[in-house]
C-alpha cells in the first residue's frame, strides 16, 4: 500500500514550522493540530490504531481538517477496515473536491473491497489533478489486471514506466499482463529485468517460470518454479506457490 509521502510529509514539516511549542493549553485549532501531528507519527511508526485515535481527536476539535480524514482513511485501509476508510475519504472529497490522495485511498479501498468500478473511477479523477504521479497509473493497472482487462492494464503500466522507468513492481506486473496477453517473450524479459534488479523479488520467478514454460523451455522452467518454491512467501504467496508446486510436479511426470 501506498504511504503517501505527500500528506504525511507535509503536514510534518508544516506543523513542526508553524507550531514548534505546542501546548496543552493551547486553543482548539492548535490543539487540533497537535493531535494531528501525533496522529501522522503513530502511522508512520507502524501504530494505526492509535493514529485512529488521535486523528478522531483531532476532528473532534475541528471537523473540517480534511488531512486528519484522509489519513484516518490510511490508518483504517492499514487496519484492513475498508468501509470506515471510505467514509473517512467520502468526508475529505466533500470538504475539498480536489483532494488527490482522498481519491487514491478510495480507490485503494474499493479495490480491496472488489469494488473495481469505482476504483477506476477515483483513480481517474485522481489523475486529473496528478497526471504525474506513476503509482496513480500502476494501481489503475492493477484493478485492470485483476479485472481481467489485461491490455488495459498494460496500457497504465506503460505510461507509469514513463514516469518511473524500471521500477520493479511496474516491471513486473507488466509481465503479469504480457503472459495473459500470449505474450511469453516480452513477459520473460520483464521477468528478467525485474531480478537483475532485485534478485530477491520472489513472484519475478513465478512470472518468469510461467514465460518459460509456455516458451516450451522445460529445464529452465523447472528451474524457475523451483526457485520461486525456495523464495515465496509462505502467507502471501501461498496461492501460487500451490499453484507452482502442481506445475513443476506435472512438468517432472509426478
Amino acid at each position: 500500500m501506498r504511504k503517501n509521502p505527500l500528506v504525511i510529509l507535509f503536514a510534518s514539516l508544516w506543523l513542526a514550522a508553524m507550531f514548534p511549542g505546542l501546548s496543552a493549553a493551547a486553543p482548539s485549532g492548535e490543539a487540533a493540530k497537535e493531535h494531528f501531528s501525533q496522529g501522522v507519527a503513530a502511522l508512520s511508526q507502524g501504530n494505526p490504531s492509535g493514529a485512529v485515535e488521535k486523528f478522531t481527536e483531532a476532528l473532534n476539535l475541528d471537523p473540517e481538517m480534511t488531512e486528519a480524514y484522509i489519513n484516518r482513511g490510511i490508518a483504517h485501509l492499514r487496519l484492513e477496515q475498508y468501509v470506515d476508510a471510505v467514509t473517512d475519504l467520502d468526508q475529505a472529497i466533500e470538504i475539498d473536491p480536489q483532494a488527490t490522495e482522498a481519491y487514491y485511498n478510495r480507490a485503494l479501498a474499493y479495490s480491496r473491497q472488489g469494488l473495481y468500478d469505482q476504483a477506476l473511477q477515483d483513480y481517474t479523477q485522481a489523475l486529473k489533478y496528478a497526471p504525474k504521479d506513476w503509482q496513480i497509473y500502476y494501481n489503475r493497472g492493477n484493478a485492470y489486471l485483476d479485472m481481467s482487462k489485461s491490455q488495459d492494464a498494460l496500457n497504465n503500466y506503460q505510461k507509469a514506466l514513463k514516469i518511473r522507468p524500471h521500477a520493479p513492481e511496474i516491471l513486473h506486473n507488466r509481465g503479469v499482463a504480457y503472459l495473459n496477453l500470449g505474450e511469453a517473450e516480452l513477459a520473460l524479459e520483464d521477468a528478467e529485468e525485474v531480478l537483475e534488479i532485485n534478485p530477491n523479488f520472489a513472484r519475478a520467478y513465478y512470472t518468469k517460470a510461467q514465460a518459460l514454460d509456455k516458451l516450451g523451455k522445460k529445464p529452465e522452467a523447472l528451474a524457475a518454479y523451483r526457485e520461486f518454491l525456495r523464495m515465496g512467501n509462505p502467507t502471501g504467496d501461498a496461492d501460487l506457490l500451490q499453484k507452482a508446486l502442481a506445475r513443476l510436479k506435472a512438468l517432472e511426470g509426478k
